[in-house]
């Protein structure tokens, strides 16, 4: 079999990149035995500011441009629904939040995404004294709803092999990639943190941080925007909340903790005053960097293996963005922004002048 690509990895970014393929009629395989991935268990959530800090994220209208294209043109695809566009609201805690809030609202990089208006009344049992600042261009993902539904697509084509990749069999040249009976131009590793495995990129920084939610039924919440506050709360339909997200940079496992459970509770009940009923608990490692910036790019070694990586926990956003600024690169030479080009740990560790 001959392909313009190997895709290693079939979570966001991995299927963002086929996606990318499947657009601009490149032929690609995928790998991947699902045995750990964060896209399963990610909130989903996306917005263009930081919404601890109200400060603005790179590229954020790039960003957001694009995810308003790129993920409803799968759903046409599939026949699905897994993109909802949904406002947030971000509780105040204090009379210092609101201060910061409404700095945020003239600065320039910030406040078209801001509404300088406060929302002053209550939620239906969601009581807050300083209101809540709505925060426009934002939603959510149902990021596992998306995963399955595009990896089921991609096998219903011969395009997706649940297998576990084998490194050993890899064999590079400068003119192709060979995997078993699988020859290709180039090859994409979008593995998340099972990147520590892999002998061509195991050497980079990708630090991950564990992060845990949980689902819930609220019969009477009745909520259609998406709060937060300590946790943020996503309305699923059917009286059905996902509720999260904790964060923990020891743990790598992707085994619930009660210790992140009592943390979300706490959080949830800060937040409303309504009976609840815990549904399930999830937790995964996101693929996170100690600069928290993306992992982009080419092998030092090897220019037709590369590396897409390091989304954090912004995916739904970074990754269709991230997965075109690397095929821009690959198929076009368009050189990759400096944030996020990998060439920055190459020079660290004196792999390359």
């Amino acid at each position: 079999m001959k392909t313009n690509y190997i895709i290693v990895g079939a979570g966001l970014a991995g299927l963002c990149f086929a996606e990318l393929c499947r657009l601009n009629n490149l032929s690609f395989v995928v790998f991947d035995n699902a045995t750990r991935t964060s896209s399963k268990v990610a909130g989903g959530m996306f917005n263009p500011v930081v919404l601890k800090r109200f400060t603005a994220i790179w590229e954020s209208q790039a960003q957001i441009d694009l995810a308003h294209t790129f993920y409803p043109r799968i759903e046409q695809l599939l026949g699905e629904t897994f993109f909802y566009k949904l406002p947030i609201y971000r509780k105040f805690a204090s009379i210092e939040e609101q201060n910061d809030w409404f700095l945020a609202c003239d600065n320039p990089t910030t406040r078209p995404f801001l509404n300088e208006v406060l929302y002053r009344e209550n939620f239906n049992m969601l009581p807050s004294q300083l209101g809540f600042g709505e925060v426009y261009d934002t939603g959510y993902l149902d990021v596992h709803h998306f995963v399955t539904s595009y990896q089921r697509y991609l096998s219903s084509q011969g395009l997706f092999l649940n297998t576990t990749f084998d490194y050993m069999q890899l064999k590079v040249s400068k003119d192709e990639i060979k995997y078993k009976d699988v020859t290709a131009a180039h090859i994409i590793f979008a593995e998340g943190f099972s990147m520590h495995h892999n002998p061509y990129f195991n050497y980079l920084p990708l630090d991950g941080t564990k992060g845990e939610l949980l689902y819930i039924k609220i019969p009477n919440l009745k909520l259609n925007s998406i709060v937060k506050s300590g946790v943020f709360i996503i309305p699923m339909g059917a009286d059905l909340y996902k509720v999260g997200a904790t964060y923990n940079w020891v743990d790598k496992s992707d085994l619930p903790t009660d210790s992140a459970k009592k943390e979300l509770i706490e959080g949830l009940e800060n937040l409303i005053d309504a009976p609840y009923e815990i549904i399930s608990h999830h937790a995964g490692v996101r693929p996170t960097v100690k600069d928290r910036r993306p992992l982009i790019g080419s092998h030092f070694m090897y220019n037709n293996i590369h590396i897409l990586n390091g989304l954090g926990t912004r995916g739904v956003l970074l990754g269709p963005y991230l997965a075109s600024k690397l095929m821009q690169n690959i198929e076009n030479g368009v050189p990759l922004d400096k944030n996020i080009d990998v060439v920055r740990y190459y020079k660290k560790l004196q792999l390359i002048k």
